[in-house]
């Protein structure tokens, strides 16, 4: 059974870092385009990066870039997401997804996914 799996999440400060896993189990992600996605209380889910099933390509969302970064590691089916200089308002849940479109298709678009995992909580507060 697909199984999608996030962790590292939890408190930090402003300013502070993170880095959040995303690993899978019952399959392997080679195949497999990976987006971050994050809902905060109240408001709608938002795509903000994604990551091609060859690695070639990502994409981040405005709100994060220049500040979160998306690798994969094939042979640990896992994918990561590196979260610097964090600011309250990245205070959310992060899920992560699966997608197989393609080995250079990528979407920030959560229609696309069709395997979810349960999500890890981030607060950002001082």
């Amino acid at each position: 059974q697909l199984q999608l799996v996030e962790s590292g999440g939890g408190l930090v400060q402003p300013g502070g870092s993170l880095r959040l896993s995303c690993a899978a189990s019952g399959f392997t992600l080679d195949y497999y385009a990976i987006g971050w996605f994050r809902q905060a209380p109240g408001k709608e889910r938002e795509g903000i990066a994604c990551i091609s099933s060859s690695g070639g390509s990502t994409t981040y969302a405005d709100s994060v870039k220049g500040r979160f970064t998306i690798s994969r590691n094939n042979a640990r089916n896992t994918v990561y997401l590196q979260m610097n200089s964090l600011k309250p308002e990245d205070t959310a849940m992060y899920y992560c997804a699966a997608a197989v479109w393609g080995s250079s298709w990528y979407s920030l678009s959560s229609v696309s996914y069709g395997s979810w995992g349960q999500g890890t909580q981030v607060t950002v507060s001082s």
